[in-house]
């Protein structure tokens, strides 16, 4: 992208924390929603990921303003059958159900294996990797996938049919920090692609199509036409596996259904998530980690090449400041 100049201000995390924290609770949230959602804009901006941190409150404000979201939701976990979790957000943000349900997945998956978590009936506005991540940690290994609302054409199409469908998977790394990817099945995720618009970048050739279905490099007419599929077709393809994992294996709705069900208030359509965690211990026996540790060494050895993830955890050990667009931060500060 080109980059221009942009307006912005510094401002530590404890801040971002307090700020939002303070923002959701006056806008409708109790305490342990508002925590949740603090904690994953926070780590977002700490590992420098700021198209999904403070540049998703307005989304989150806007669908608790229109009381499309539950601001005291109270999440619930049943055990279908000791490795099939489900979980029933009770119509609020994602971030509180993770944190109510992850921990049950990790253990059920370290007794038994290998186990899998449905949510539905949430609000999924953040990146995934911190679901992925937390399992990582716990020596699992992570996937999770959603969909969202129709934005991204399927391959041979000019018209939207799939969301930006994101999917992350991790690998633990003992006495390391894990291997993780969060990928958009489209080319772009839509949220870079409208910081592209406001701070004036160009998008790279094959991200999208402007309103009348040509390619365009201008963020702004990619906005009101149709991002593409990473990949070609074979983006196409995994864009929909995740509708039908997210979906088809959830119970809850897919992308087009979750546009026609939406209110279409700035914030994110309800939906579903799924989660898997398997234990390497049992799958592939006690020397997993130096086999693998084999693999990562040897990977690392080729010169440019960094393992996923690493971008990320490298800026967790910098500053704790952050410069955030001006005009975005005093639109937070209007929502106290």
């Amino acid at each position: 992208m080109n980059k221009e100049n942009v307006n912005t201000r510094k401002i530590n995390l404890q801040e971002i924390k307090e700020l939002v924290i303070n923002v959701f609770q006056n806008q409708g949230c109790d305490i342990p929603n508002a925590n949740a959602l603090a904690n994953t804009i926070v780590s977002a901006e700490q590992d420098g990921s700021s198209s999904h941190g403070l540049f998703r409150v307005p989304g989150y404000v806007a669908s608790l303003q229109s009381g499309k979201v539950n601001g005291k939701s109270s999440p619930k976990v049943q055990h279908q059958t000791p490795v099939i979790l489900k979980c029933n957000a009770d119509n609020g943000f994602a971030s509180y159900s993770h944190k109510i349900a992850l921990p049950m997945l990790a253990d059920a998956a370290k007794i038994n294996g290998i186990a899998a978590l449905t949510i539905t009936g949430c609000y999924h506005f953040a990146a995934l990797w911190p679901e992925t991540e937390f399992l990582a940690n716990q020596n699992l290994v992570g996937l999770a996938c959603t969909a969202f609302k129709p934005a991204v054409a399927p391959a041979g199409s000019i018209k939207p049919f799939f969301g930006t469908n994101p999917i992350s998977m991790a690998w633990p790394y003992p006495g390391g920090n894990p291997v993780v990817f969060d990928m958009a099945t489209a080319s772009m995720a839509k949220g870079e692609v409208s910081i592209a618009a406001r701070d004036g970048h160009t998008l790279p050739d094959g991200v999208g199509l402007d309103g009348d279905g040509n390619p365009s490099n201008d963020p702004k007419e990619v906005l009101k036409g149709v991002l593409l599929p990473f990949g070609g077709y074979k983006g196409s393809a995994i864009s929909l596996m995740v509708e039908l994992f997210a979906a088809g294996l959830t119970g809850d709705t897919f992308s087009f259904e979750a546009q026609e069900n939406d209110n279409n208030d700035g914030g994110p359509p309800k939906g579903g998530e799924f989660i898997m965690a398997i234990n390497p211990e049992i799958m592939a026996g006690s020397d997993w980690v130096n086999h693998c540790k084999l693999f990562f060494d040897n990977l690392s050895s080729f010169e440019g090449v960094r393992l996923p993830g690493s971008r990320r955890h490298k800026n967790r050990l910098g500053s704790d400041v952050r410069e955030v667009n001006v005009e975005l931060l005093d639109k937070i500060k209007g929502y106290l």
